[in-house]
């Protein structure tokens, strides 16, 4: 197991370090990534009130036909608009007012013409008709698509994930994160032999006259694309509730019925444990009404909303491993805690743009560290988010150019914990914190977001002037570098590798093991420190990422 951990972080390494060599290429962006990652006024000019997806999934051909129908407000006037859909899906017809429309497509945006303009405030809709072979993930959840797969019986497993990819890679849809859905009626049809699970509850079960099963889930809450997903297989079922901050929630776990004794007792070490502390630190469950579901997945695990992938084969840590590798990290399954807590962060707050996605990886890998506090106590959290430093590669900047559909650094996953653990100790007061976190979801509740918006609530709650230290730790590669050196009882520092201006405070050690509080600029400060104070004994507080150098 300790080998597949090794494998799957070199691929992690790899993958990092191609699209670190791919964004810096001059000139790499073309008019697709401008129509897949920019809000041009052929998206702009409406907002999506309401999806029905209805799919059928031809597993044996890997082959999926349906349609989606869009329910829109105009937010002008307009005759044209885009959706999105991958080319190699075809469009069979789009329907409006009971006649066929006009459509062009420009790589994997679809342009249509309506027969007349459609004034703002309007409440209109359309229906998109398609087919075709999805595209299938090589390495899933990573690079994203459908996966046609079969459990250790021999029996078809199949999911989709498409983070990155785009939703569009299988279903036609405003494929922007900045527009969330407000409610979505999902339908697939597949064999009636085996269970389909989606986002939200299940309305109904109907059977079809060509012998398939359609089921009907609804999600009542906004949705971002990526998190629309299915699960075809056979499945075993069960449920429980929680008594959480705004009540009973639901509790729905499915298991491949192979599986189910192994999940049940392993699932419940977790799931209300997590649920107790992420309610505390980020406040109520954010989709009560359409509860909390974990489901097995044939890959390793996305945060699909109100029905979690999980595929950490039933082991602690990560596949069995410790990215912490302090022990912390096998005290608990990371697929279930770290998918879970995207429920509040990426889910509940959902980015504009995916170039600021460390909003969502972030946070949600310092929940890790929450959780682990939770159990463990303050110093085991503490232990964790430092730990996971080792694996932060500072390639590129953590936010990702804008419009174009691009990420930043996978940095944003440890290096975001570790700016926000930062920021924790600035802030000095744990209750504060944490009034902070669970402010973030009530303020944006059910929102979408600009990692401004984020960073001028987070300066404005914490009271702390936090610009440079964003633009440092999110906008520039290098980390704070503290130089020092001691001598005849004096003490020189400041700060060098950073923005102009930076001047982030720091505890170190003026006494023998004894923090206390130091202001560095980039210039050299001078202080009286007692002389039994060496070189040797000079340390930052190890909950501050930076960097200490001595000099001479």
């Amino acid at each position: 197991m300790r080998k597949l951990l090794l494998l799957t972080v070199l691929f992690f390494c790899l993958f990092v370090q191609s699209r670190a060599q791919l964004i810096s290429e001059k000139n790499s962006y073309t008019k697709a990534d401008t129509l897949r990652g920019m809000l041009t006024p052929l998206r702009t000019c409406y907002n999506i009130d309401y999806y029905h997806l209805d799919v059928k999934i031809d597993i044996g051909h890997k082959f999926i036909s349906g349609s989606n129908e869009f329910v829109f407000t105009a937010a002008q006037n307009f005759r044209k608009l885009q959706f999105d859909l991958f080319s190699n899906m075809k469009v069979e017809k789009v329907i409006y007012d009971g006649r066929e429309l006009l459509f062009e497509r420009t790589f994997n945006a679809v342009l249509v013409t309506f027969p007349k303009e459609i004034k703002k405030g309007a409440k209109e809709r359309f229906t998109v008709f398609y087919s075709g072979y999805p595209v299938v993930a090589v390495n899933p959840p990573w690079d994203g698509g459908f996966i046609f797969t079969k459990d250790t019986s021999g029996n078809p497993w199949v999911s989709v994930a498409c983070q990155g990819l785009g939703a569009s890679a299988w279903w036609p849809t405003k494929d922007h994160q900045s527009d969330e859905v407000d409610s979505l009626l999902i339908s697939v049809t597949a064999p009636k032999d085996l269970q389909t699970i989606a986002n939200g509850r299940l309305r109904s079960i109907v059977q079809k006259p060509s012998g398939d099963t359609q089921y009907n889930w609804f999600v009542s809450s906004p949705i971002n694309n990526y998190n629309v997903s299915l699960y075809i297989g056979k499945y075993a079922h069960w449920t429980d509730h929680y008594k959480g901050e705004n009540g009973s929630l639901s509790l729905d776990f499915w298991s491949l019925k192979e599986d189910s004794t192994k999940a049940r007792p392993h699932w419940d070490a977790d799931v209300k444990p997590m649920l107790k502390s992420f309610e505390h630190w980020f406040g109520p469950y954010p989709f009560y009404k359409d509860g909390y579901k974990l489901v097995q997945a044939p890959h390793l695990g996305m945060e699909h909303q109100s029905a979690v992938a999980y595929g950490n084969k039933f082991k602690m840590g990560y596949l069995g491993g410790d990215l912490s590798e302090t022990g912390w990290g096998l005290k608990f399954d990371f697929i279930t805690i770290h998918e879970s807590g995207h429920e509040w962060f990426g889910n509940n707050i959902t980015t504009k743009d995916i170039a600021d996605m460390w909003v969502h990886e972030g946070f949600t890998n310092y929940s890790e560290t929450l959780f682990t506090e939770s159990q463990y106590g303050k110093t085991a959290g503490s232990e964790y988010v430092i730990g996971v430093r080792k694996k932060i590669v500072n390639d590129i900047p953590v936010i990702g150019p804008y419009n174009v559909n691009r990420e930043g650094s996978g940095d944003m996953y440890y290096k975001g914990a570790n700016l926000i653990h930062t920021i924790r100790q600035l802030m000095a007061n744990d209750e504060k914190f944490r009034m902070l976190l669970r402010g973030l979801n009530k303020t944006f509740y059910h929102k979408t977001v600009t990692t401004k918006e984020i960073e001028a609530y987070i300066a404005k709650q914490s009271g702390i002037k936090l610009d440079k230290i964003f633009d440092q730790y999110l906008r520039h590669t290098q980390i704070p570098v503290l130089e020092y050196k001691i001598a005849n009882g004096q003490l020189s520092y400041r700060w060098t590798e950073v923005v102009k201006d930076f001047n982030m405070p720091l505890k170190v050690t003026l006494k023998k093991d004894v923090y206390a509080w130091i202001r560095p600029s980039t210039n050299w400060k001078k202080m009286a420190v007692n002389k039994e104070l060496a070189n040797e004994n000079f340390k930052a507080d190890p909950n501050f990422y930076i960097l200490t150098r001595r000099v001479n």
